[in-house]
């Protein structure tokens, strides 16, 4: 079979081809196509069998609006194929949550998965991974998505978002990195998390770490500190909660360490609690839930100044298109999270 371009993308073509990695997906398309919507929704079959690699998918209800704004879930595959090169690295070897939305992004009955579902292929990895919380009975087999059809597979599930922890699921008392989520409450907004980001950044720098920035995909700034080092999660879990009670003990008007909603009024959470075994944060390049297909984008710090600056907030917004485009120019921003050696210091 060649390798012609999938189906599922006829409908977008003409707008992103140039701008798209190399497909590596083989299509024989299914015969039951829906009724035509729309010159959009008309190139998109109901359901295609696709070839990756040596795999066989069933894609099924692809037409399905996911989105508010109209995105498809055949759209939703279809980002996830021509963004797997890049994504890839960061799934790689991580215990993956599954957050479902099988009714649409804005839908209030969606879930997170930890199990990898039984009906999943022989050919999907899992990790046996012990989940140590209070209610614990024992091992979890997630899901361990290293290559593209297991991606996609994933992306036939309807799970917009992909939630991956600090650690490999080979060692998960390691972490690889520290996280910080800035997270505004209103009417604190992106503005300030970008202010805030950028002396986090300084500190970092401070005592000698290098940082790098990512939008959440909603209205937060996440800043990652790559370690790739030998630590606990005790560690850093200490060395965030520090951070973040420095910034809320010299800004107190700005910032607050704590989760509690009657606090966070008007000032940005520096979430330090992510750094822990139990918790998982979304994955660089994962689409969000939003009225639009958002995805958790790394940025430049310049980026970040911009907005800081008085420039336009929309400039960190990004659609998975956007993305696409980025990631043909710019190449992946977060590489360094992978491969940066650093040790954390003493605080």
């Amino acid at each position: 079979m060649s390798t012609a371009s999938s189906s599922i993308t006829r409908a977008n073509a003409n707008r992103s081809r140039a701008s798209s990695p190399r497909a590596t997906s083989s299509i024989e398309t299914s015969a039951h196509s829906a009724p035509s919507r729309s010159p959009s929704s008309s190139a998109i079959p109901t359901s295609a069998t696709v070839i990756v690699g040596r795999r066989k998918l069933n894609l099924t209800n692809l037409q399905k609006v996911l989105y508010p704004s109209g995105f498809t879930k055949g759209e939703v595959v279809d980002y996830y194929r021509r963004i797997a090169a890049t994504i890839l690295p960061h799934l790689k070897g991580r215990a993956l949550t599954l957050k479902r939305y099988p009714n649409g992004s804005t839908d209030p009955f969606f879930f997170y998965e930890k199990r990898c579902p039984e009906h999943r292929p022989d050919w999907i990895k899992t990790a046996a991974v012990d989940s140590h919380g209070k209610h614990s009975k024992g091992p979890i087999d997630y899901c361990v998505v290293g290559d593209e059809p297991s991606l996609i597979w994933v992306a036939q599930l309807a799970s917009l978002e992909l939630h991956v922890p600090l650690a490999r699921a080979s060692n998960p008392n390691q972490p690889t990195h520290i996280a910080f989520d800035l997270d505004p409450g209103a009417p604190a907004d992106l503005v300030d998390c970008c202010r805030l980001g950028l002396k986090l950044r300084d500190l970092l720098e401070h005592l000698g770490l290098q940082s790098f920035p990512k939008t959440s995909g909603s209205k937060g700034l996440h800043v990652y500190v790559p370690l790739n080092t030998k630590c606990t999660f005790d560690q850093t879990k200490a060395f965030a909660n520090a951070i973040a009670v420095l910034f809320e003990r010299s800004h107190p008007n700005e910032v607050v360490s704590a989760m509690r909603k009657d606090l966070r009024k008007g000032k940005i959470l520096v979430d330090w609690s992510q750094n822990d075994r139990q918790k998982t944060t979304v994955c660089p390049y994962s689409l969000r839930a939003r009225d639009n297909p958002t995805v958790s984008t790394p940025v430049a710090w310049r980026e970040v100044e911009h907005v800081a600056d008085g420039g336009e907030v929309s400039s960190l917004s990004f659609l998975a298109e956007d993305v696409l485009k980025r990631v043909a120019k710019k190449g992946d921003l977060f590489e360094p999270v992978l491969t940066l050696k650093q040790k954390l210091p003493h605080v």
